[in-house]
């Protein structure tokens, strides 16, 4: 018999709370209130209030990018709408978010049918929400009913943790409130696809064939890697072939980049020297889980032919694309040919005596004509010094393993491609969907999900997007650090519309589009109740790095103050890129 004090609501809470999602983060409204209030009284997941809905669809996004799933709850149509940024950048990057929501109920569509009202927060059309979220998730619907409930809400949660991408699910205001069954207490788990038999044999016979051809193999992975499990199984492939692998900007820290196999995260030009040479030398790209976008256009155009590739999208190897093989059979089935081939006739014998160059733990000195004027200001704080000294103090200080990165797309993220020697999942980024202000939304959910302190570092153009975060972090005792690349411009957009902007003299200027306004940022700090701290020289910067360290409940904005025209090199060849 149903327990009538059991609700839909307390269904979705049950079966998000099996599978460790222990935080949910929230905006309120009347439409979704059945399940706001449900949420405020259920025991062990705690509801996060969050400022707006990019602070709570960001938080959300890297939360699940470290937990393995997260939910948002959102009031209908000005607030599904205003996350909707977030979830396309959750879809596109493969976040698995449930984002929960509530429309007008039963009573509501009866008085529109028959008055023709417009009810608030509606554009006239109560299907839009869902129609519109169907193009960012893998599964939305609104229920009318309690019935059926249970299965339908199995079957999203399932698809999101399948997908490894957001669903959406609303509910008639009134149904997050009415009587549904219990689940039982088995935790709900992805369906893992199993592939077509000759298929997958025509498709390891081909790939086989390149990947023993070749002279000097390469591994290129990928986040989807990460996302559905599979690290473990491309270690092991690693391990038994012996080849060198790289990354994606987006799939950094797929593993540890510890041992002698890692060559270092390739993005393209913005790439150490080391990186681009070893990759050009490849003559076969072993590419799993990447999602290839078009930061590497020029690798793609070139490369087409030499790479094996298996994604959730694709397996192909060089011209032939082979349907219904799963990327998961894919590498254990490469692993099985590794751990089995004969060494004779053209096969070479594996693991192959491959061993990375030296890789610096920092971002070796760059050298551009924007930067030469700062070679006689050693204390002048630039985007590589920045790095190298923040990277030397938590290497120092044995923090690194203890310490989740955030990055938005800006000058900083390239630069922090070329970091070396991070840990598994401990670099989260928007390079796929590149969304200016993602890092420090993301540091939030970050923090929660992974039980590590969060450093986000940002533009200050991204940060004036969504400052509001810090007030979140300190809302929740959240001792993340905020780092603002302070010099008052979109350095990142002046690249792309006019890069001799950065040379030295009054006479190249940036684009008034591109100027900033100036913010005192120790006045904001004070205001939402966090810790905060101006650097203009790489001497406060260290000690400043010496006290936050020691920071325990509540977050911290660091102003990092750069020249205006610092334009690091990484940039510099990607905004000269033909």
């Amino acid at each position: 018999m149903t327990n009538p004090n059991f609700t839909v609501a307390d269904y979705l809470l049950t079966r998000l709370k099996q599978l460790d999602v222990t935080e949910v983060f929230q905006i309120p409204g009347d439409y979704v209130k059945h399940f706001t209030q449900a949420l405020e009284y259920f025991p062990g997941i705690e509801t996060i209030g969050c400022a707006n809905e990019l602070d709570a669809g960001y938080a959300a996004d890297a939360y699940a990018r470290t937990r393995g799933l997260a939910a948002i709850s959102l009031q209908y149509g000005v607030s599904t709408y205003s996350a909707l940024n977030a979830v396309a950048g959750a879809y596109v990057e493969r976040s698995p978010i449930v984002v929960i929501s509530a429309t007008p109920g039963a009573d509501a569509r009866n008085i529109t049918d028959m008055y023709g009202v417009l009810y608030h927060h509606s554009t006239g059309n109560l299907q839009a929400d869902e129609d519109i979220y169907r193009h960012v998730t893998v599964g939305a619907i609104t229920l009318s009913t309690s019935q059926g409930a249970p299965e339908k809400i199995d079957n999203l949660i399932i698809a999101a943790l399948t997908h490894q991408r957001p669903v959406y699910i609303a509910c008639y205001k009134e149904v997050w409130g009415e009587p549904c069954p219990e689940p039982d207490g088995t935790p709900l788990s992805a369906i893992i696809p199993k592939s077509e038999p000759l298929a997958l044999q025509n498709a390891l016979t081909q790939a086989w064939s390149q990947i023993t051809a070749a002279k000097q193999p390469l591994i290129f992975a990928g986040v989807e890697i990460l996302r559905h499990g599979l690290a473990p199984l491309l270690q092991e492939i690693i391990d038994a072939s012996g080849f060198l692998y790289t990354t994606t900007s987006l799939g950094k820290t797929v593993l540890d980049e510890k041992g002698d196999k890692f060559i270092g995260t390739y993005a393209d030009a913005a790439s150490l020297d080391s990186v681009v040479k070893t990759v050009a030398a490849s003559d076969c790209y072993l590419t799993l889980g990447t999602i290839m976008t078009d930061d590497y256009l020029y690798f793609i155009e070139n490369q087409y032919a030499k790479c094996v590739l298996a994604n959730t999208e694709q397996v192909r190897a060089g011209f032939f694309i082979y349907e219904g093989v799963t990327m998961r059979d894919f590498m254990e089935g490469l692993l099985n040919l590794f751990k089995t081939s004969v060494p004779g006739n053209g096969v070479p014998a594996y693991p192959l005596p491959m061993v990375a160059p030296p890789q610096p733990k920092f971002p070796e000195p760059w050298k551009s004509n924007s930067d030469k004027q700062w070679d006689d200001q050693p204390e002048v704080i630039t985007y590589n010094r920045f790095f190298e000294n923040a990277s030397k103090f938590l290497e120092n200080n044995n923090l690194l393993s203890e310490t989740i990165m955030t990055y938005g797309v800006s000058c900083s993220l390239y630069v922090a491609t070329n970091l070396y020697g991070l840990y598994q999942n401990s670099f989260i980024s928007s390079t796929a969907w590149q969304c200016i202000g993602f890092e420090t939304g993301a540091a939030m959910g970050a923090q929660l999900g992974s039980g590590k302190r969060a450093w986000a570092i940002a533009g200050d153009g991204g940060f004036m997007m969504i400052c509001q975060s810090l007030s979140t972090l300190a809302r929740n005792n959240l001792n993340a650090v905020i780092f603002v690349m302070s010099n008052q411009v979109y350095a990142i957009e002046q690249v792309y519309v006019d890069i001799t902007s950065f040379q030295p003299g009054p006479e190249h200027k940036f684009d008034a589009f591109d100027i900033l306004p100036k913010w005192d940022y120790m006045a904001l700090a004070k205001a939402f109740n966090a810790d905060g701290h101006r650097v203009t020289t790489i001497s406060e910067l260290n000690n400043v790095l010496k006290i936050v360290a020691g920071t325990k409940d509540k977050p911290t904005l660091v102003e990092v103050v750069i020249p205006q025209k610092d334009l690091p090199n990484q940039m510099y060849r990607l905004g000269t890129m033909p």
